[in-house]
C-alpha cells in the first residue's frame, strides 16, 4: 500500500512534533519532513515530493499565501491543506483561490484530523466545520468550480425590507438611524440585521458593508421599495 508522503510547516516546535509523532504511527502515512518556516521550499519539495503539505496559515516570519503560491505553481500534484484555530472567512476564500485543498482546525480531534488528511489525498475538498452548509461554503465551491459567486450570492432570499437594511448599513447608518429611516423599532431593526448576518453567513456590520458595496443588487433598494412594506 502507497503510504500518503507528509510534509510539515509549522512554526510552532512543540505542536510540529506533536503532529508529525501523531502522523507516524498512522499504517498509511509517512512524515517525509517537518519544518518551522517556508524557506527554501521549492528545495525541499524537489527532494521529498510529499502528496500532502500541512501549513500553518500564520507563520510567524512569513507570508503563508506565498508559500501556497510557490508550491502550487511547481509542485501542482501536491494537495495543501492550512492548520489554523479559526480561519476567518476572507482568508478561506484566498487560499482556496490560490489552490489549497484543505483546512484543518487546530483543536480537531485526532480522528477529525486523519480524516481529512486521508479526504484530501483522495481528492476531496475539505471546508472548516464552521463554515460546512453556509452560503460561504457554497461560494467557495463556486469558486473551485470555476463558476462566478454573483449567481450564489443573489439567489438567497433577502425581503425588501432586509434589502433597506443592508443598503443603510453601507451606508454607515446605525440601527437607531435605520429605525427612524424606516419608521421602524430599534428591536425590529436588530433582527432584521440578524437574518441577514445569518443568510449571508457574515460576522459583522462591516462585512454587510462590504457585501452590499460589491453587489449590484442593492443600490436601487430604498428608490424602488416603499418604506412602509414590510
Amino acid at each position: 500500500m502507497k503510504k500518503i508522503a507528509i510534509l510539515i510547516i509549522e512554526d510552532n516546535r512543540l505542536l510540529r512534533d506533536g503532529i508529525a509523532s501523531i502522523l507516524k504511527k498512522q499504517s498509511d502515512m509517512h512524515v517525509v519532513a517537518t519544518f518551522g518556516n517556508g524557506e527554501n521550499i521549492l528545495l525541499m519539495m524537489g527532494k521529498f515530493k510529499p502528496n500532502i503539505v500541512l501549513l500553518d496559515l500564520g507563520l510567524r516570519n512569513q507570508n503563508s499565501m506565498q508559500v501556497v503560491k510557490l508550491i502550487k505553481k511547481n509542485f501542482e500534484e501536491s494537495k495543501i491543506i492550512v492548520m489554523d484555530l479559526v480561519p476567518l472567512q476572507a482568508d478561506v476564500f484566498e487560499f482556496v483561490q490560490l489552490g489549497v485543498a484543505g483546512f484543518i482546525l487546530k483543536d480537531a480531534s485526532i480522528a477529525e484530523f486523519l480524516k481529512t488528511i486521508r479526504s484530501v489525498f483522495q481528492g476531496a475538498q475539505v471546508l472548516p466545520p464552521h463554515l460546512t452548509g453556509s452560503l460561504f461554503s457554497q461560494i467557495v465551491e463556486h469558486a473551485i468550480n470555476g463558476t462566478k459567486t454573483s449567481a450564489i450570492v443573489e439567489s438567497v432570499r433577502m425581503t425588501k425590507r432586509e434589502k433597506q437594511v443592508i443598503e443603510l448599513i453601507a451606508d454607515g447608518s446605525t440601527n437607531k438611524e435605520i429605525a427612524q429611516r424606516l419608521h421602524l423599532s430599534t428591536y425590529t431593526v436588530k433582527s432584521h440585521v440578524h437574518n441577514i448576518l445569518e443568510k449571508l453567513a457574515l460576522n459583522t456590520r462591516v462585512q454587510i458593508a462590504k457585501h452590499a458595496h460589491l453587489s449590484d443588487s442593492y443600490n436601487s433598494a430604498m428608490d424602488t421599495t416603499s418604506l412602509f412594506d414590510e
